[in-house]
């Protein structure tokens, strides 16, 4: 398949038009009531807060997609609210997934959810074709102001005029594997580019490497009881959502920045 052999799938329709237009409206009316649980730096593991995100986490047709790609789907690890504002300088350096995430193996795969068009001019995804077959890469920790990744992790040597922009319209998404080298440039247009990835989701046999992960559970099947289950969210922003969420976060940048020089805010 393609996704066997270029490491990424897209576009796949999920939601119809007017479903993403209600959940980016969603979203949009979160973040101006909870604008302190919502903001540039504090953009992971929403879903266990929204209970719109943690059912578009547990859409059937993402579920369904993934589960032709990863051995049993059991679990969601974390979800990442990527968004860019009209003109502005954050991007997304080249990396892979896998290099950081702390859990064994490749079983496993990103889901990246748009919610605006996501186009080359407001620094939609690229992707390196076929790069998730030669393993993981050096990187290097850049960090930045700007890298909205943590430690602006960025791979060696990499040639980004091989990445192909990934084009999505509202309510498609793209698959990719875990070693698949990406990244994304910044938003250099008028308007606000809005994704949200859900990162990842792990086969029923995958195991922690390093660290305490929170899961939402997605199938039937048990997972690693090295993995701590959440709840998924009945009313948004409870206090105890909140703590939850807390730990979540608290536990992933443990996970993220483990061996880093220095931690950012996030």
């Amino acid at each position: 398949s393609r996704y066997r052999s270029d490491g990424w799938l897209a576009p796949i329709d999920v939601l119809t038009t007017a479903e993403a237009s209600a959940a980016l409206a969603a979203l949009e009316e979160a973040e101006a009531r909870y604008p302190e649980d919502l903001h540039g730096d504090h953009r992971n593991n929403a879903h266990l807060v929204l209970p719109f995100l943690a059912d578009l986490a547990l859409h059937p047709t993402i579920l369904g997609c993934a589960a032709s790609l990863v051995d049993r789907p059991a679990a969601l690890l974390n979800s990442v609210l990527f968004i860019k504002d009209p003109d502005a300088t954050a991007y997304v350096s080249w990396h892979q997934d896998s290099t950081y995430m702390g859990i064994e193996g490749t079983d496993m795969v990103t889901a990246w959810l748009a919610l605006t068009p996501s186009t080359s001019e407001n620094g939609c995804v690229a992707m390196a074709p076929a790069t998730h077959l030669d393993g993981i890469r050096p990187h290097e920790d850049r960090y930045g102001p700007d890298n909205i990744l943590t430690r602006g992790q960025h791979v060696s040597g990499f040639d980004p005029d091989t990445a192909v922009d990934v084009v999505l319209q509202p309510g498609q998404m793209s698959l990719h594997h875990p070693h698949l080298i990406h990244g994304s440039r910044p938003n250099g247009s008028d308007t606000r580019r809005v994704g949200v990835a859900f990162q990842s989701y792990i086969g029923v046999d995958a195991r922690p490497e390093r660290g305490k992960h929170h899961v939402l559970v997605v199938g039937n099947d048990p997972v690693d009881p090295a993995f701590l289950v959440v709840p998924r969210p009945e009313t948004e922003m409870t206090d105890d959502g909140r703590a939850v969420r807390a730990s979540a976060n608290a536990a992933l940048s443990d996970v993220l920045y483990h061996g880093a020089t220095e931690r950012r805010s996030y």
